[in-house]
């Protein structure tokens, strides 16, 4: 994580989120930008949780480790969500890992001062329950997807979701993926075997291209109806 100095930028960000409105008390003075470069966690499972997190720029996916080493994955983010609200009542850890896929931006409160000071606010603890709520309702849809839908249709969401936003070469829709399709396959909930099949699958239909231990999406469009919003 890196603090970015910049009062500018954090202004537009809470303008453009209306953030302030979130609370009935002026909070602004204890908010703080900060960065989470590609690849890193904001939080992990069980290590302490330091800051509430309005975040605010990118795409990150929220999974679980599983008992037998393997991950689940949750959902998949992008602006505007809130991490630490599980956490804000009296949990000192995370319960889940949230990895940035991309660079990623989150304005962030220390939970120090938001317990101090907010903790008796009407509307922010109004903020709160619908959040929290949503996240029961978002909770119960994806072990639904994990059960209901084909392993074709969540990959194709998950390809999407981590695909770069814009790639330099022009013969392509949606970049170059490169993540390693054993951690796919657990995040997916799937053998790698059948993994393998789905993607050699979606290859024949021209849709994405296989290059070793990368992914290349070559009809955007396809997967973009493949995959609906599942993990949105």
């Amino acid at each position: 994580m890196k603090r970015i100095n910049n009062q500018t930028e954090l202004d537009n960000y809470m303008g453009k989120y209306n953030i302030e409105s979130f609370f009935g008390i002026n909070m602004k003075k204890y908010m703080e930008l900060h960065l989470f470069e590609k690849g890193s966690h904001i939080v992990k499972t069980d290590e302490p949780i330091n800051y509430f997190y309005f975040f605010v720029e990118g795409k990150v996916k929220v999974y679980t480790i599983l008992k037998n080493g393997k991950s689940l994955l949750f959902r998949l983010y992008k602006p505007l969500n809130i991490i630490g609200d599980v956490e804000f009542i009296d949990c000192d850890t995370a319960n889940s890992n949230i990895e940035a896929i991309n660079d990623c931006l989150c304005i962030g409160i220390s939970m120090k001062n938001l317990r101090k000071y907010a903790i008796n606010d009407p509307i922010f603890l109004k903020y709160m329950c619908t959040s929290l709520g949503k996240k029961f309702i978002s909770s119960s849809i994806v072990s639904s997807i994990n059960i209901l839908y084909p392993l074709e249709n969540r990959l194709s969401s998950y390809l999407l979701a981590i695909a770069p936003e814009n790639s330099k070469r022009s013969n392509l829709d949606g970049g170059i993926i490169t993540d390693k399709f054993t951690e796919m396959a657990d995040l997916l909930g799937t053998s790698y075997r059948h993994l393998i099949r789905t993607i050699n699958k979606l290859c024949q239909e021209n849709i994405i291209r296989k290059e070793k231990n990368s992914i290349i999406i070559l009809n955007k469009n396809a997967l973009e109806k493949l995959a609906g919003d599942l993990y949105e």
